[in-house]
């Protein structure tokens, strides 16, 4: 790799107005496109202290040999040099959204003689109109299937056509009336084009001139007793209503619009997009991405939609929905625009039908980055390799395959408690998981309460070891119950949620016990740098490195572990205290009513009635617990199904 200050710009050579930059490798290949509004602000962080940069951008600077730049009017100028230039240098180091699945398309063979309808999916191709993508195969082909009772216009392959047209007879579809059958003549080539006209108006969202046509000619046919024509239109318009409805209608004035919704994590972004047409759901797509920087949320969507409309700027809508603005909001509607021939709009709802769609593909966006993520986890080349690159980069002598994890939680010192979770092989063993009520440490001394942990666990871990011992042999499985014996196994790796201090917390504390065969690291999540004991700096992973992925899925369990924890206890001990003075309520009917009512906000809402339906407590009882209630300042609750803090 080269070092960047063999080819950076001499000082004040670079100019200070907008413009846009590319960085080239030896070849002469463009490996990096940005616009900034001030170049040489831009160009000289890049040539910053490396140490400092985001480990994919000092990838690209040392593989970098030479950068050039273009000076332009405004920042308008700038975003479309850069949109020009992503699609035609397409950069490796630029964000590059993959599908996460392949959609399928609804598609009609246009510049044909007799267009066909088909479903299919990957590149488009010149001459046919496509619509969607779809979320289901299934689904559109049932639309097309219905739609063509009403608009029989061809479907058969190009080979079944001429199949057809070489025996005179039709094929299945022709004699089941699905199919108006040109092959053979029954239709010649204006006709049919208005039957495919009809089918891509349809597709496109505009129905309500079909309907309405079909309805007149309905009217007529019975005006003028052609009652076998007027039924054969009434079933036509059932069948169309029937593949309408497959798309509900979402927004009720009929809008055009894309709806862009992102999810994020330190690591990857997911996007959701839903293509509505004349107000219905037209089609819908996915994808990933692995962040390349540290971008905020608003460059993630101007460079999303640069890359989006840069694929097919036919398909831009005169409308985008966003979940925040973009980093250049009036620019990029300004580019859009010129790019549409049209006005853009850059919203981002807050409130009505808008924002509750907005939500929904958020949740889809959120559910495909989870699911992604779990099939990241579960893949066994990419678990070994995340083990493998931790082993490496730790130095540890063998492959960490029990990984144990620890957290500390509280809030403003109160109900302290800690979690484990453990991971072997690289997957979540939930049996193992352990929880920690600290005892000796009062405050938010998180610090203090790690040692605590570390040493109540490796205690019991020299306990097991020794009651082994005694029973001639090292026994990690009770011989009398067959069950694994808790804290029996010696981890790989200990990992704890924090810093310096937390590593050493905990080092202390097996240093104190006499283990000193466990590796030991840190994940601070700001950074998220990796500590290692008696190590004056952290350790930097790369971004993309499957060993930190495997450490971030690790120090969030472990922290949605013990959050889940606190929150409970947190609940629990508030309506205990409220509880203290019903007279006769002992503690397993306090935890009935915790179980019961969920929060001590809906505790103190409950009638009486509500109240003496609880098993085990009559109604002398729930008279005594309202009463007690009532007499009591409201005081923060929290809900223990969505851990919301709320007033009781």
């Amino acid at each position: 790799m080269a070092d960047p200050a063999t080819y950076r710009p001499a000082p004040g050579t670079i100019p200070t107005g907008p413009g846009v930059y590319r960085f080239s490798d030896r070849e002469g290949r463009v490996i990096y496109v940005g616009k900034a509004i001030n170049l040489r602000q831009r160009l000289n962080s890049y040539f910053a202290d490396p140490s400092a940069l985001h480990f994919r951008t000092q990838t690209m600077v040392r593989t970098a040999a030479g950068v050039e730049w273009t000076l332009v009017r405004n920042e308008l100028e700038a975003l479309q040099l850069e949109y020009t230039w992503i699609k035609q240098f397409d950069p490796r180091f630029n964000v590059k959204y993959r599908d996460d699945k392949s959609y399928p398309w609804a598609a009609v063979t246009w510049t044909e003689e007799f267009p066909r309808v088909f479903v299919g999916r990957g590149s488009k191709r010149k001459g046919v109109r496509y619509f969607g993508p779809y979320a289901q195969a299934w689904a559109i082909r049932d639309t097309i299937d219905s739609l063509l009772r009403v608009f029989p216009m061809r479907s058969c392959t190009n080979g079944v056509f001429r199949s057809a047209q070489a025996s005179g007879r039709p094929c299945l579809m022709g004699y089941i009336g699905k199919c108006a059958a040109p092959c053979v003549g029954r239709i010649d080539p204006d006709a049919h084009r208005v039957l495919v006209e009809d089918v891509c108006d349809f597709l496109a969202g505009r129905t309500g001139a079909l309907t309405r046509r079909l309805e007149t000619e309905m009217r007529i046919a019975a005006t003028n007793q052609e009652y076998e024509r007027a039924a054969v239109l009434r079933d036509q318009l059932n069948a169309l209503k029937q593949a309408g409805e497959r798309n509900a209608i979402v927004l009720g004035d009929g809008t055009d619009a894309d709806i862009v919704a992102l999810a994020e994590d330190p690591l990857e972004v997911a996007v959701q997009v839903f293509h509505v047409r004349d107000g219905r759901i037209r089609g819908e797509r996915g994808w990933v991405a692995e962040r390349s920087d540290d971008a905020d949320t608003g460059r993630l969507l101007e460079q999303f939609l640069l890359q989006l409309y840069a694929e097919d700027a036919e398909a831009i809508p005169p409308e985008i929905l966003l979940p925040a603005q973009p980093a250049s909001p009036e620019v990029l509607a300004q580019l859009l625009s010129d790019e549409r021939g049209t006005r853009v709009r850059l919203k981002v709802p807050k409130r009505g039908d808008r924002a509750a769609l907005l939500e929904t593909a958020a949740r889809n966006a959120a559910d495909a980055l989870a699911l992604h993520k779990v099939r990241r986890a579960s893949d066994l080349s990419t678990r070994n390799r995340a083990l493998e690159e931790l082993q490496e980069a730790l130095g540890l002598p063998e492959v960490p395959l029990r990984i144990e994890c620890y957290d500390i939680s509280h809030t403003q010192g109160s109900e302290v408690v800690g979690s484990m979770v453990v991971f072997e092989d690289g997957l979540a063993r939930k049996s193992e998981y352990r929880r920690f009520i600290i005892r000796t440490v009062e405050g938010s001394n998180d610090v203090a309460a790690m040692h605590e942990v570390i040493t109540r666990r490796f205690n019991r871990l020299l306990a097991e070891t020794a009651r082994s011992a005694d029973e001639s042999g090292p026994m990690l499985v009770d011989p009398t119950t067959g069950a694994p014996r808790k804290f029996a196994y010696l981890p790989g790796l200990v990992v704890v949620d924090g810093g310096a201090p937390q590593v050493a917390a905990a080092r202390s504390a097996l240093a104190g016990l006499g283990i000193d065969n466990v590796a030991l690291c840190g994940l601070a999540k700001k950074l998220e740098e990796v500590w290692l004991p008696g190590e004056e700096y952290p350790l930097i992973l790369p971004r993309a490195s499957e060993g930190l992925y495997l450490l971030q899925r690790v120090r969030d369990e472990a922290h949605r572990f013990a959050i889940n924890h606190h929150r409970s206890r947190r609940s629990a001990s508030m309506v205990e205290s409220a509880l203290d003075d019903v007279p006769g309520l002992g503690e397993i009917r306090r935890k009935a009513l915790l179980k019961y009512f969920g929060s001590l906000r809906k505790l103190r809402a409950a009638t009486v009635e509500e109240l003496a339906e609880v098993p085990g407590v009559g109604a002398k009882t729930a008279a005594a617990v309202k009463a007690v209630l009532a007499t009591q300042e409201p005081a923060e609750a929290v809900n223990l199904t969505t851990g919301e803090i709320i007033q009781a």
